[in-house]
């Protein structure tokens, strides 16, 4: 058990962040991370009209909305290590300019392959990547006992998804896809210019991190433990996010717009869960948060696969949603007490996990698609994967409280 000296000091986590910290630094780290967010997944909300307009399959569908996820997982680590060498913000400057060039030639140039659409979905990487920018240099202004909320506040710009879906549908059925691309670019360079002006580096010397560190690391077996939690948590909100138009296109035939409202009402609620999650880890103790988060994501993604009606459908997956945005929030309060001289290692190794299983949440809803007929095994697979992060709660939680636990500075 916990030593109560070591629990958090009395008081809300939001009210003590007034005292704390670097506001302007926390707020153009949230602005950056949501436009990030908003261009990582854009594919996801226009792929009901690219799908057909490039005449791809279900599976080849899902392999354009999910390539973006996979190589915003590998970029992340590439990321880590720049930011260490040339600093948070300029390294987030240089990625945002990367991803503003990739859309304009798209813009300029359209999309006419799958090819073409994997290439873009390479660049919308970087944005995806910006998680191993955004969250360090928010987090590291704030004390031990603040991070869940800190962090979650920050990650909290995911709600970029919940943009796309429902603005994206409405430009291109009014101008044409390739027009969302360029409309992108305005809000992408009003944060640039916002995390130009107002964001600080962290205070403070950090070791400059190698790849070697990231395999020395992988030899911890709780890095085992974290990259699983989250890439179930994460994997599964960025996942559902990305297929959610598609999906409710396909199984119930609604019009792009629609498809688009629905997706926004069942993400948005994962992506503010992101900092109402790190705060209940901050109040009740991480494990707990996560066990409960994962027992509703698995419940409703069972719920979901079942149901036939489109609102109940649709609450299932509201659900499922909430519940892992709230256990992304609560994997990064333990994270920072497990890890914390290696923290900006292991939100890279923890963030490449999650993207990757955003990567395979969206391959299994296109291969059980083009292979069953439906959706339902995929969904299914996926639940399952909820109950393996419960189970493998129950076997760590209580070395985990006797351990760096009974040392660290918040709830365990």
């Amino acid at each position: 058990m916990n030593s109560s000296r070591h629990h958090a000091p009395t008081g809300s986590s939001f009210v003590q962040l007034r005292g704390s910290g670097h506001w302007p630094t926390l707020l153009t780290s949230f602005l950056y991370f949501d436009a990030s967010f908003m261009v990582w997944t854009i594919l996801g909300a226009l792929g009901p009209m690219i799908g057909p307009s490039l005449r791809l399959n279900a599976q080849e569908k899902f392999l354009m909305v999910s390539t973006p996820i996979l190589a915003g997982a590998l970029l992340r680590i590439g990321l880590s290590l720049l930011v260490d060498r040339i600093g948070t913000k300029r390294t987030g400057v240089i990625a945002q300019l990367v991803v503003i060039a990739g859309l304009a030639i798209v813009w300029r140039t359209g999309l006419s392959s799958l090819g073409e659409s994997l290439a873009l979905g390479l660049v919308l990487g970087v944005a995806g990547a910006s998680f191993a920018v955004a969250l360090p240099q928010a987090g590291r202004w704030y004390p031990p006992h603040l991070q869940g909320v800190v962090l979650g506040l920050a990650g909290a710009g995911n709600v970029g998804v919940v943009i796309d879906h429902l603005l994206a549908p409405r430009i291109a059925a009014v101008y044409g896809w390739p027009a969302v691309f360029g409309v992108a670019l305005v809000p992408l360079t009003l944060v640039l210019a916002a995390y130009v002006l107002f964001s600080q580096e962290p205070p403070g010397r950090f070791k400059r991190k190698k790849l070697r560190d990231y395999l020395h690391l992988l030899r911890e077996r709780d890095a085992h433990w974290f990259c699983l939690f989250y890439t179930i948590s994460f994997g599964g909100f960025v996942g559902l996010a990305s297929a959610f138009a598609i999906y409710f296109r396909d199984e119930f035939g609604l019009a792009p717009v629609q498809a688009g409202e629905v997706a926004a009402f069942c993400t948005l609620v994962g992506a503010l869960g992101r900092p109402i999650g790190g705060a209940l880890a901050d109040r009740f103790g991480g494990i707990r948060a996560l066990s409960f988060c994962y027992t509703a994501a698995g419940v409703a993604l069972v719920c979901a696969a079942m149901a036939r009606d489109l609102w109940l459908c649709g609450a299932a997956f509201f659900i499922a949603s909430g519940a892992f945005g709230m256990c992304n929030g609560s994997v990064f309060q333990l994270l920072p007490q497990r890890f914390a001289k290696d923290i900006a290692v292991m939100t890279g190794l923890v963030g490449c996990g999650g993207g990757m299983g955003g990567f395979v949440l969206g391959m299994l809803f296109g291969v059980s698609k083009e292979h069953t007929g439906n959706y339902v095994s995929g969904i299914l697979l996926f639940a399952g994967l909820c109950v393996v992060a419960l189970a493998g709660l129950t076997s760590v939680k209580t070395r985990w409280r006797t351990t760096w636990g009974a040392m660290a500075a918040a709830r365990i």
